[in-house]
């Protein structure tokens, strides 16, 4: 099972001093967490991509290729990319580019972002949002594994006798994630591909999770690519840890209360208890953790949110070595103990290129 970090990049006051970091502050600050995640032994690094204040990673390519060239086994992902308003042209020839400067080292998380000013930005509709996702992976799908596209739709020109260069390495494109929170027909696409299905798992009360999940490994099933159990499902979840509870909740409550995306709303203790974030010790973080697999099976892909609300780098860090030296190497453990044989690790380029080779060396019927 993989293990990681999430960033969304956003620029906010730190509530405790009033200060604000400049934009290549937190630039360099992520480049920092990420370079902390492998130095303490996490799998997989992603950041977001958001094109609006007060947010900064606007070009996750030039990111991680800066973090490529200064890390060696981290997998480099990404929180969102956004299908619905990038050109499926342009991700193509972006990530395997990617790819090839990072040895494989790579995989998406493909989503619809939920910023609405951003589609006309773009030159589109945020009405046809899920019918650009469709269209637009559709078209990314293939633009991966066929040399030569013909190609027409709804939403860009048609593409006739073209080659997205360079092409993926090894002839094996970066496996895709399809992340959701809400939505059914982006579960059901996962599906349909055979590729993974994120759920952000930050917001929502278990309940709905479950659902999600359950759908996209019965619809998984469904389209023949294995058993349920099969299915490839990774989650979101958020922390915030210190030797006792008591310290990390007094010190996370005035980053939660004017947190954008949740301050001034419901209280820590009520969206600790309806969510999966969890403030406490590592112990707690550990517990709550492994609850997860109740509601969303044995699965691939744990990527926790820490630097987010206005927290410092200092505080950051220090909540990435707790991660890696406390609570990483127990959930490992407990998370493979009783794991049925035949559910799957997270794809990786190796991986995936074993299966290729294998899958050639066996004679058609």
């Amino acid at each position: 099972m993989q293990f990681g970090i999430f960033s969304v990049g956003d620029v906010t006051p730190d509530p405790t001093t009033g200060r604000t970091p400049t934009e290549r502050e937190r630039i360099k600050a992520m480049v920092a967490i990420a370079l902390k995640a492998e130095e303490v032994g996490l799998d997989v690094f992603a950041t977001g991509e958001h094109h609006n204040p007060p947010f900064v990673p606007s070009s996750p390519t030039t990111m991680l290729g800066y973090i490529a060239a200064r890390t060696e086994r981290l997998v480099l992902s990404t929180a969102t990319t956004l299908i619905t308003t990038n050109d499926p042209v342009k991700i193509a020839e972006d990530y395997a580019m990617l790819q090839h400067l990072a040895d494989g080292r790579v995989d998406l998380i493909m989503g619809r972002g939920n910023t609405g000013p951003v589609y006309p930005w773009f030159g589109q509709d945020i009405r046809e949002g899920v019918n650009l996702a469709i269209e637009n992976y559709g078209l990314l799908h293939k633009l991966w594994r066929e040399d030569v596209v013909d190609w027409e739709g709804k939403f860009r020109t048609p593409l006739q006798s073209f080659t997205a260069t360079p092409r993926p390495l090894d002839g094996v494109p970066p496996f895709v994630w399809h992340g959701s929170i809400r939505s059914p027909e982006i579960a059901e696409q996962a599906a349909y591909y055979g590729d993974g299905f994120f759920h952000n798992n930050i917001f929502w009360p278990i309940e709905h999770t479950e659902k999600m999940v359950n759908l996209y490994r019965q619809r998984y099933a469904h389209y023949g690519h294995g058993t349920p159990e099969q299915a490839i499902v990774g989650l979101g979840g958020q922390v915030f840890m210190r030797k006792n509870s008591q310290d990390a909740v007094r010190e996370f409550r005035p980053y939660f209360d004017n947190a954008p995306v949740y301050g001034h709303g419901p209280s820590l203790e009520d969206f600790t208890e309806q969510t999966p974030l969890t403030v406490g010790s590592p112990q707690q973080v550990i517990e709550r953790t492994l609850t997860f697999r109740e509601y969303a099976g044995d699965y691939q892909r744990q990527l926790f949110l820490m630097d987010h609300a206005g927290l410092p780098l200092k505080t950051v860090l220090e909540q990435l070595d707790i991660l890696g030296e406390e609570v990483v190497p127990v959930l490992r453990k407990e998370f493979a103990t009783g794991r049925p044989a035949g559910v799957p690790d997270a794809p990786t380029h190796r991986s995936l290129l074993a299966a290729a080779m294998e899958s050639e060396e066996v004679p058609a019927a």
